[in-house]
């Protein structure tokens, strides 16, 4: 059974991968690293590297996601002035 598990998380991390590089928008574009993130840290919590799984949580899933958005809406708000 996890071997099937870890194989559709990694699937799910390719796909999230390839949405995020070849996708027109990049608000998609940065949710879909969010996630690819955010599914390692499930891998890594899978294969009990509990440590590892919430820094990757915290700093790439959350803070870098929030970042880039942060930095998406500033960039659009200055194109209209």
């Amino acid at each position: 059974m996890l071997p099937v598990l870890l194989t559709i998380l990694v699937i799910i991390m390719l796909l999230g991968g390839l949405l995020a590089v070849e996708h027109k928008s990049l608000l998609i574009g940065v949710i879909s690293a969010g996630l690819v993130s955010l599914t390692a840290s499930i891998i890594y919590v899978i294969l009990a590297a509990p440590d590892v799984a919430m820094t990757e949580a915290a700093i790439g899933s959350g803070l870098s996601t929030v970042m880039f958005l942060y930095v998406l809406r500033r960039i659009k708000g200055d194109s209209n002035a």
